[in-house]
Order: structure tokens, then C-alpha cells, then sequence
């Protein structure tokens, strides 16, 4: 199957070698990059004690620009969207880590039952506000620290060209509701589903599902849980 990836390059790399070890035949359409800002990381660790919180492997990636810099703070709990994101963070040095399953909202619920203290959310931009919204419903107290942008990019002509060359993909993977948007905003016409199209839109949440087009809907299918491991087995 030709399984086309719209995640970030650092991200889709990875995915790119686990759809090859399922058999599948992956192409890559990165739609966004990340840039860091790991003095915003820095400063606010800083500033404050108590738990951290990612919702984005994102996140860890930039604390691990800090160095020795963050040797303080390895012993601060930190809780995680997803299992793959909690191993990245431990592999980082972390000692205390949990993760929740599903998204933010999960997340959310299982610092309520953890009681952490002071949290600090080393956030990105733009970003969906469920995470933030239900701490305010439980009343958890937190500081926010933007400290990566994910900018759109432009696929290169060539880029699509070589997508293409051999028909449209099976399937295609949408990781975020903004990379989901940034795909049918492109004025590529060659990337827009053709008519009477069988390629599956595998989504990795609702909200995610949200950004398809209305006329495509009868081609979703979304992860039961909000991971790629999940994703992936739609396949």
C-alpha cells in the first residue's frame, strides 16, 4: 500500500521506516516544521517547580537543546499525551514520568487524579486549547511556556511530482487538525482526492477528522486511540 505521510520530516522519518516494516511503500509530504525556542524553555523552568506538561514530542525535543541546563530539573514529574512521547522524555533523563492515553483532555484528568502542584505546559503554536480548557473545568492552577512554532512549509513541485509519478496514494495520514488544513489549502491540484477516489484518510483523533472536507467524510477513518500505533493499524 502507498501510504502518504503529512507529519513533520524529523517525525515522518520514523514513520517512513515503520510503514516500511509493515510492508507499505511510504511517501513523504512534510506540511509543517517546527522552530525552537528553547530560551522560552529554559527561562520558564527557571521560574518555576513543581510538574511539567507536553502535549507533543515536540516539546522534548527542544529540552534537549538545554544541555546541562536541564540536569536540574530531570527530577520534576512530567506528564505526557501518549506513550511514545513519555519514552522520548525518559530517554532524555526524566525519572518521573506518566502518560495518558487519548489527548489533552485525558491528560488533563490524570493530573487531577495525581494531584502534581504547580504545573508548568511547554506548549507549541498554534495549538488546540483542549488541554488548557479542561484544566480550567478542574481548576488546576498551570503557566504556559510557548516554546516551539510549527510554520508551514510549501511542497516543492518535484515533491509532488515524485508522489505522483505512480497514481494517488491508498491512504493518507493526518497527525494535526492544522497539517489536516494546510493539505486542502494547497493549490496543488494533483493532492486533491479524484473523483470516485478509494484512498483512505486515516486520522489520528476527531478534531483531526474535523479539517476533511465535507464531500470527502465517506473516506475517513480515525485511530481508536490518539497515537500512532493506533494510526497505523487502520492499515
Amino acid at each position: 500500500m502507498r501510504v502518504l505521510v503529512t507529519r513533520p520530516a524529523h517525525s515522518a522519518t520514523r514513520t517512513a521506516q515503520r510503514l516500511r516494516d509493515m510492508g507499505h511503500e511510504p511517501l513523504l509530504l512534510p506540511l509543517r516544521e517546527p522552530l525552537h525556542d528553547s530560551n522560552a524553555a529554559a527561562d520558564a523552568l527557571a521560574i518555576t517547580g513543581g510538574a511539567i506538561a507536553v502535549t507533543s514530542a515536540e516539546a522534548i525535543r527542544v529540552l534537549s537543546a538545554l544541555g546541562e541546563k536541564l540536569h536540574p530539573h530531570l527530577a520534576r514529574s512530567l506528564f505526557a499525551v501518549g506513550e511514545t512521547t513519555a519514552e522520548e522524555a525518559r530517554s532524555l533523563g526524566f525519572r518521573s514520568v506518566a502518560s495518558s492515553q487519548g489527548n489533552g483532555r485525558d491528560l488533563a484528568d490524570l493530573l487531577a487524579a495525581e494531584k502534581p502542584g504547580t504545573l508548568l505546559y511547554l506548549a507549541g503554536t498554534p495549538r488546540a486549547e483542549t488541554f488548557e480548557r479542561r484544566l480550567r473545568e478542574l481548576g488546576i492552577h498551570f503557566s504556559v511556556a510557548e516554546c516551539y512554532r510549527m510554520q508551514p512549509t510549501v511542497p516543492d513541485p518535484a515533491e509532488i511530482d515524485a508522489i505522483f509519478a505512480n497514481g494517488y496514494p491508498d491512504a493518507i495520514l493526518f497527525y494535526s487538525r492544522q497539517t489536516t488544513e494546510d493539505f486542502f489549502r494547497l493549490p496543488e491540484p494533483r493532492l486533491a482526492p479524484p473523483e470516485h477516489s478509494t484512498a483512505r484518510l486515516l486520522c489520528l483523533s476527531e478534531a483531526v477528522a474535523q479539517a476533511i472536507p465535507t464531500a470527502l467524510k465517506k473516506s475517513v477513518e480515525i485511530s481508536p486511540m490518539a497515537d500512532e500505533k493506533s494510526l497505523l493499524s487502520l492499515l
